[in-house]
């Protein structure tokens, strides 16, 4: 059978992150990727100049039309801007059935840029967190779905993925991406335990996408059977040699994307 990854998400025109990231993602590492769009954004690797949200009418309807014809096996969610398309996707999970969801919960862009209507955050928590099998944020983002400060230490960071556990998704992938010293350590949190996964810090400014491409490696090893703690592994790996490889493309001016296919590009 075909492992399917569904990727419900923002487009990033510039193509570093967002749905692009996700599809690359997919492709990368031998997932038939599908895609809803939730919004659309002007964006380069400069920053967003514009973000037009499609209607949660027709969020539902492609979600109900890639559901109703292909076998998706796992779901990867990333920008959801405005409340009622959050609504939205949590109905179309519980509809069909998906319960294998890996959630990023994008608030900002690598520019700085805001993604997300202040508004939207609590209906995240209370729609989506209790419907994924996996929660991404990172140190920011953690912060701001439990209204603390971000994270300065590991104490912190187990302290602050309990929380977030609290709110009910299975397991919580804290990561540290935002952090400093020599390496970059997420923190894998679930009720039965946790456990560090560390890799070197690599140091470019070509990060773009990071955390799509990292979400959407976990729901590909989904969709093609891996246990959650086996597709995070897999994906933590993925990433640190995409950030590692990004130097070697020469893309836009700004903060440029992680290289999705430097095991294939010579």
């Amino acid at each position: 059978m075909t492992a399917i990854a569904l990727t419900i998400a923002g487009s990033d025109s510039g193509g570093g992150a967002g749905i692009q990231a996700d599809l690359k993602t997919f492709s990368a590492l031998g997932a038939y990727g599908a895609s809803v769009i939730t919004a659309l954004t002007a964006q380069n690797t400069k920053g967003v100049t514009g973000i037009h949200d499609v209607p949660a009418d027709f969020v539902t309807a492609q979600i109900g039309a890639v559901f109703s014809d292909l076998a998706v096996d796992a779901v990867k969610i990333g920008m959801l801007s405005r409340p009622e398309v959050i609504r939205a996707v949590a109905a179309g999970l519980d509809r069909w059935g998906a319960t294998k969801v890996v959630l990023d919960p994008v608030m900002i862009a690598t520019s700085g840029d805001p993604l997300i209507a202040p508004e939207a955050i609590a209906t995240i928590v209370t729609e989506l967190l209790p419907r994924a099998l996996l929660i991404t944020p990172n140190l920011p983002e953690a912060a701001r779905l439990i209204g603390a400060a971000v994270a300065a230490s590991e104490a912190d960071m187990v302290a602050q993925a309990e929380a977030l556990l609290a709110l009910g998704p299975a397991a919580v992938l804290l990561k540290g991406g935002h952090g400093v010293g020599a390496e970059s350590s997420d923190l894998l949190f679930t009720a039965a335990g946790w456990r560090w996964l560390r890799a070197p810090r690599h140091q470019t400014r070509n990060t773009h996408g990071t955390g799509c491409t990292l979400s959407s490696a976990i729901a590909a090893g989904l969709a093609k059977g891996d246990s959650l703690e086996d597709a995070v592994s897999a994906a933590k790996i993925y990433v640190t040699e995409a950030i590692a490889a990004a130097d070697e493309l020469a893309v836009g001016h700004g903060h440029g994307p992680v290289h999705h296919f430097y095991r294939w590009w010579g």
